[in-house]
């Protein structure tokens, strides 16, 4: 397929206009013209890079692209380094953040709920297009008890704060780094919130407000999107993709 066209059939299924980012969504670094070999992976990393080098991939797919608000414009160092490896081997990258968050289906949010079994209902927020999101879990358990499902299913033992001591019934969720988000889960009476990351003020707002908190990864939650998302591509369009994980313990 044609870059140009693999760029609209990316665009059409993710939608990157419809939300407000913190980094471009879709084509960021320009490579071979033709579309073939895909590899896919949470970040665009060196690791990554020399992976998809290596697998001799044309294209490389994934959540955490480049070119950040507020981050130095300058390409010097490990930024030079990555970009000049695309650039000398032509691979073209893409990079989806927010949009493949918020996707209905192949999301990180959606990925997540159907693993842990939960049931999504809706956003958090007031908005069409909600980043964080809300449901209840299939089956109520216990903090302990989700926590260790937690840890089976996303192999990653998460941080948790129980307060509550009483079976869970509604959660909120956003994948990554969402736990500035606790807060709007508290006013609105859900009993637990699970997000990636966890700061200082998280376990007091957590405390204070009655709400069971788990940090499960900001990788471990994130992994499922960019992965479903490119076994789309593989199923409806024929790509060859390849998921690549390279580990990172935050």
């Amino acid at each position: 397929m044609k870059r140009s066209d693999f760029t609209h059939l990316l665009n059409s299924l993710l939608k990157p206009d419809a939300v407000r980012d913190f980094a471009p969504n879709g084509l960021q670094v320009e490579g071979a013209e033709q579309v073939k070999k895909i590899v896919t992976g949470v970040t665009a990393s060196q690791a990554l890079i020399n992976s998809a080098i290596e697998l001799q991939a044309d294209t490389i797919l994934v959540h955490h692209g480049y070119f950040w608000k507020g981050e130095a414009q300058v390409i010097t160092g490990m930024k030079k380094r990555r970009i000049a490896s695309l650039l000398t081997h032509d691979i073209n990258l893409y990079g989806y953040h927010l949009p493949l968050d918020i996707h209905p289906e192949l999301g990180n949010n959606a990925q997540l709920a159907q693993l842990l079994d939960m049931e999504l209902q809706g956003g958090l927020e007031a908005t069409p297009n909600s980043v964080p999101v809300y449901g209840k879990l299939k089956t109520p358990m216990t903090a302990e008890a989700f926590a260790d499902k937690i840890a089976t299913t996303l192999h990653r033992k998460p941080l948790v704060n129980s307060v509550r001591h009483k079976p869970i019934e509604t959660i909120a969720w956003c994948t990554g780094g969402g736990q500035g988000y606790i807060d709007l889960a508290a006013s609105q009476g859900i009993d637990a919130y699970l997000t990636g990351e966890a700061s200082e003020q998280t376990i007091h707002s957590s405390n204070e407000q009655g709400i069971d908190f788990f940090a499960a990864g900001h990788h471990a939650t994130e992994r499922y999107g960019i992965k479903a998302l490119g076994e789309y591509l593989a199923a409806q369009n024929g790509f060859d993709v390849t998921f690549i994980d390279i580990d990172n313990p935050v």
